[in-house]
């Protein structure tokens, strides 16, 4: 069965800085493409950063551009994100994403197969 566990989220402050874990089971993690997506209240899904199988490439959404990073451990079953420079437009539910593949990286969280239940990140002071 496969399972994508997000953990690491919490209440920061405006600046502040959470890193985001997502543990992966069930699957042979390091065939799949991977990807963040967040959802803030009341909007759609937000897709936030993605990173191919091996960490070889990565992609970020411009907003999130040089506040967030992120990677891989492939060892580990395990994808991470480090949020620094946190703004309260950042507060959502973070979810990872999962997809079978060694070439190319979605931006489009529909082109996800396989999704986490999100961990909750609330920015506020």
């Amino acid at each position: 069965e496969v399972q994508l566990v997000e953990s690491g989220g919490g209440l920061v402050q405006p600046g502040g800085s959470l890193r985001l874990s997502c543990a992966a089971s069930g699957f042979t993690f390091d065939d799949y493409a991977m990807s963040w997506v967040r959802q803030a209240p009341g909007k759609g899904l937000e897709w936030v950063s993605a990173i191919s199988w091996n960490g070889g490439s990565t992609y970020y959404a411009e907003s999130m551009k040089g506040r967030f990073t992120i990677s891989r451990e492939n060892a580990e079953n395990t994808m991470y994100l480090q949020m620094n420079s946190l703004k309260p437009e950042d507060t959502a539910v973070y979810y990872c994403a999962a997809d079978p593949r060694l070439v190319g990286l979605p931006t489009a969280p529909t082109e996800y197969r396989y999704w986490g239940q999100g961990t909750q990140v609330t920015v506020s002071s």
